[in-house]
């Protein structure tokens, strides 16, 4: 189970029309898709989302060098390998390339076993998960919010019985949207709501008071990710849960957040917080606060399959909506490299069920990707 070759796969599309939250318009998704091969054949597969550039860069030129010739059984001591070279950047590009490092480890030393991840690490605690579609989105113009009725709709004939749609506009928008949205979807579906890092303490609590009749389960990034005084103010003005999480990655970042008392449920991201390694630290930090967690995760049906095998080892918790935590968002917009093998089913109770394969239950052929490829690489032999 020796580490042979490392493989890089960039791949990207340009989302059409722009996904728009309260920060930005996002006009391109890129991403590294990372595999890694064992002398026996066994493969496995990591992501990286958020900055697969820079990942890139750092796993070809640092991790490399640490990991051909390894055997992937041993992800735990090769995670602390990963660590040992970070120097400065422990909230960066290089948590982020040994997170898809340690997502890919896992992967094969599972398949090399037979085995889910999720048995690999104890076994599952459920076969299914309810999925939160993550949508709709903000639509450049005069009208913010003005297909989100439609597309809501849309979402409830898939399925879907959690909806997390974008806010930030503006305060009084953000109440008008979601009480509307309340009235559209009854009292059993759940809503949430992301900001995504868009306002500032003032505008948060607002917005959060303006969205009091809908009844939120949570209220997502509303501020900048390392405003933990904000965060703060923002948790002890309104009632509804503050959620985050997804843009911290090491397990210091974490434990000053809990400590500060400042989400109410936790997000960490497998390809930013250190894979599976990393977000199975998270959690039992998270634990020891009595708080929720449940992946964030916003990618390629890579990190999907393996956000499914995280929440299956996640203890369940109650917080509202149709089910338990932990919830598993769901990319509700057209991402071709999510449906890349057909599109995650739910049920009709608005769940997804636990892939059934060995390691993250993902049998994907690098020639998939050949519409979306960018650039691709590989170290070490074939």
């Amino acid at each position: 189970m020796k580490i042979a070759s490392i493989q890089g796969f960039h791949a990207g599309f340009s989302p059409t029309p722009a996904l728009g939250n309260a920060s930005t318009f996002i006009r391109r998704r890129d991403f590294l898709l990372l595999r890694v091969v064992t002398e026996s054949g066994v493969v496995g597969w990591g992501e990286v989302f958020a900055s697969p550039f820079a990942a890139a860069a750092l796993i070809r030129t640092k991790l490399a060098p640490l990991l051909l010739g390894q055997s992937v059984r041993d992800y735990g001591r090769l995670y602390h390998a990963m660590l040992g070279t970070l120097g400065y950047d422990r909230r960066g590009p290089a948590m982020m390339a040994a997170s898809a490092v340690d997502m890919a480890l896992h992967d094969a030393a599972a398949r090399g076993q037979g085995l889910s991840v999720a048995a690999m690490l104890g076994g599952a605690l459920r076969d299914r998960a309810l999925a939160y579609a993550s949508g709709p989105f903000i639509a450049e113009g005069a009208a913010p919010y003005g297909a989100y009725p439609e597309q809501v709709d849309a979402l409830l004939r898939r399925g879907f019985r959690a909806i997390k749609p974008r806010a930030g506009f503006d305060p009084r928008a953000d109440g008008v949207m979601t009480r509307a949205m309340r009235r559209q979807v009854g009292d059993d579906v759940a809503l949430m709501v992301d900001i995504n890092q868009g306002y500032g303490v003032g505008s948060a609590i607002e917005s959060a008071r303006r969205m009091e009749e809908a009844g939120l389960l949570w209220i997502e990034e509303p501020l900048q990710p390392e405003d933990i005084p904000g965060y703060q103010a923002v948790a002890r003005a309104v009632p509804c849960a503050i959620a985050g999480g997804e843009a911290l990655a090491s397990l210091a970042a974490f434990r000053d957040f809990l400590a500060a008392r400042t989400f109410s449920v936790l997000q960490p991201d497998l390809t930013v917080c250190g894979g599976f390694t990393g977000f199975r630290r998270v959690a039992a930090l998270a634990d020891a606060y009595d708080l929720p967690v449940m992946p964030h995760v916003f990618g390629t049906l890579v990190n999907f399959h393996a956000a499914l095998q995280m929440a299956a080892l996640l203890p369940a918790r109650r917080g509202g909506g149709p089910a338990p935590y932990p919830f598993i968002e769901y990319d509700a917009t057209p991402n071709p490299l999510l449906t890349l093998l057909g599109t995650p089913v739910l049920d009709t109770a608005g769940m997804v069920a636990l892939p059934e394969g060995p390691g993250i239950g993902l049998e994907l052929d690098p020639a998939r990707l050949a519409p979306w490829l960018t650039e691709s690489w590989s170290l070490g032999g074939d």
